[in-house]
């Protein structure tokens, strides 16, 4: 099992008791963390933060239509062995000439075929006792990824390419491992048997209000109380794609460069609009309601 300290959070990250809980028991029976959830809820930041915070070291592998074990785990670079072997032929043939200078291979061997091998985020954490895993996305992964990664999480073994290297770890220094996922597509079940799951539901308005102040503690409360109406009341206008936490941090951090009645002002005419909003549709949908609600003059989305 991982380090096994039950983790409440830290100063920039909200962890609430059934998250903390489902982290703990992964952590203590050495299982993957799986978690869904909207976009910026969190899920990501989960494992940045806690490695943050623990000072344990964190490889990060963030999915995409191209991912595979090999990227995962590790690859051979036959390019480098094929050119270093060639080069090994050259010297030898020098040394018959009575020439003294190499050609160099660097610190490489081609008859040591793991000095071919190229590590992914995989091998090295589990490399790296008590360490820290981030599989990100694993939704936007090809179908057959997530079962390609079962024998590693099962058996926490992993065999190096071309060189029969195996790195294994034991349950007691086994990483801590976090997936997630936007549920962009259905994770195969015998996959999600190997994980314990978790989903983050998206903030009320209370815990969000906290969340904003872990990242500006700062913040003047009116301006705080007057974007969080504006967002939230984005949020129930039914958009094609909500706003997320991120972008409302986002969206804070830029009107926090004007003085606080500026902002506000800002906040309440939705200037920079364009940090929560993504898709020209919704754009649209947030036009026709500002223009219902203060004809024939424009006043500000915020009441």
């Amino acid at each position: 099992m991982a380090l096994t300290e039950f983790w409440k959070g830290s100063e920039k990250y909200i962890c609430d008791q059934s998250l903390a809980q489902a982290f703990h028991m992964a952590r203590v029976l050495g299982m993957p963390l799986l978690i869904e959830g909207e976009p910026g809820t969190g899920k990501t930041e989960l494992p940045i933060q806690y490695a943050k915070s623990t000072g344990l070291p964190i490889f990060t592998y963030p999915t995409g239509s191209k991912s595979n074990v090999e990227s995962f785990v590790a690859r051979f670079d036959h390019v480098k062995y094929l050119r270093d072997s060639q080069v090994e032929i050259l010297n030898a043939q020098r040394e018959e000439k009575g020439l003294a200078s190499k050609l160099s291979t660097g610190d490489r061997n081609s008859e040591n075929l793991a000095d071919y091998v190229v590590k992914g985020p995989a091998a090295k954490a589990y490399a790296s006792p008590h360490s820290v895993l981030l599989i990100d996305e694993i939704d936007k992964a090809p179908r057959e990824f997530p079962n390609d990664l079962l024998y590693a999480l099962s058996h926490r073994k992993l065999v190096m390419p071309e060189s029969g290297e195996i790195i294994e770890i034991s349950e007691e220094e086994m990483p801590a491992i976090v997936i997630t996922s936007n549920r962009e597509q259905e994770l195969p079940t015998a996959f999600k048997g190997r994980c314990i799951y978790h989903y983050i539901n998206f903030p009320e308005e209370i815990l969000m209000r906290e969340i904003v102040l872990k990242h500006y503690p700062k913040i003047h409360d009116r301006v705080v109380e007057v974007a969080l109406d504006a967002f939230y009341q984005l949020r129930n206008l039914g958009l094609e794609r909500a706003p997320t936490t991120r972008e409302l941090l986002n969206w804070l951090k830029y009107v926090q460069s004007f003085a606080s009645e500026d902002s506000i002002e800002k906040i309440k005419s939705l200037e920079g609009l364009g940090v929560l909003i993504k898709t020209q549709a919704d754009m649209e949908k947030i036009k026709r309601s500002l223009s219902g609600e203060a004809e024939p003059k424009r006043q500000g989305f915020y009441n």
